[in-house]
């Protein structure tokens, strides 16, 4: 999972009952875009987060486009 500031990270419920979570990372410790990732999630909640099998990064439509290209290019 790599993510830089400004992406989505969407949490999918992996309980019944249990609502989506949805959050901008605003910080990335790890240089490699590796977690965890500080997420400001959309109830204005802020916290530290160690994404789990249950979570997805969100790029922007721009963001996504460039990240495939550098993949390639390092390929």
């Amino acid at each position: 999972m790599h993510a830089v500031v400004g992406d989505r990270l969407h949490v999918h419920g992996n309980v019944v009952g249990h609502p989506e979570r949805v959050g901008v990372i605003v910080e990335v410790r790890e240089a490699s875009g590796e977690p965890p990732y500080l997420v400001e999630f959309e109830d204005g909640h802020t916290c530290l987060v160690f994404p789990g099998p249950d979570a997805v990064i969100e790029h922007p439509a721009g963001r996504a486009r460039t990240a495939s290209r550098q993949r390639k290019a390092k390929a």
